[in-house]
Formats: C-alpha cells, sequence, structure tokens
C-alpha cells in the first residue's frame, strides 16, 4: 500500500504512515491538461508553461473521482493556468476567483481543486 486510497486488506506500515505528510509530485504539464484520477490525494500536478494553459476537469461519467476529492494544482510556468470544467454544461467549478467558473492561477501559486457533490468543484486557494 502507498498512500491513499487504501483498499480492504492494505497493511498498514511505518512507510505508508510516513507517507501521508508529503506529495507525489507529477511531471510537469507543458500542455493543456484533463485530470485523471491518479491526481486525487497527495499528488501535485504540476503545470508548466510560458503561456495561458488550462487545467480541466472531467465530467462524472469520464473519470468517477469519489466526493471528497481534492486535487492539488501548482502553476510553475509564466502562463496563467485556468481552472476549469471540461463539460460546462455538466460538470460545476466554482471559486472566489475573479471568473468563478473559470478561475486562474498566477506563477508560483498553488489552489486545490474540491469534490463536493456529483459533478460539483470548488476550487480554493491563490486564485485570481
Amino acid at each position: 500500500m502507498q498512500g491513499l486510497p487504501a483498499s480492504t486488506g492494505d497493511v498498514l506500515t511505518a512507510a505508508t504512515v510516513n507517507s501521508f505528510v508529503s506529495f507525489t509530485v507529477s511531471s510537469d504539464q507543458t500542455a493543456d491538461y484533463t485530470a485523471v484520477l491518479t491526481d486525487q490525494y497527495q499528488t501535485l500536478v504540476v503545470m508548466n508553461k510560458a503561456t495561458a494553459v488550462a487545467f480541466k476537469i472531467p465530467t462524472d461519467a469520464s473519470v468517477a473521482f469519489p466526493v471528497g476529492t481534492a486535487i492539488t494544482i501548482y502553476n510553475k510556468g509564466a502562463g496563467a493556468v485556468t481552472v476549469s470544467a471540461v463539460t460546462s454544461g455538466t460538470t460545476t467549478v466554482v471559486s472566489a476567483g475573479a471568473v468563478s467558473a473559470a478561475p486562474t492561477l498566477a506563477q508560483y501559486k498553488t489552489c486545490v481543486a474540491i469534490k463536493l457533490a456529483a459533478n460539483s468543484w470548488t476550487i480554493v486557494g491563490a486564485v485570481a
């Protein structure tokens, strides 16, 4: 077992417990990116592009993230990262950013996408 989520029959080890306090850092995403199931929990999704780039959240029909999922997004690049839904009529993304349905993340800023209900996500953190 490594990190979360755990499955029935997994053995809790010291290495597993110690991993709870650290992120697995993804390779840099240098183009528009759509979230996948392995991005949840303790993974840091690194966006890195010199120009504007998109981080997209798919519909439940495409990727079945459980309610309570948290995806952490870090913008390493100079280009702003826009966080939005792949299908805006189906998946709702809201934040306190300037554009509620498509917040942006400036260079060296981090935000977390939290799934609160079916096809419903809230973005919290350093968004504009």
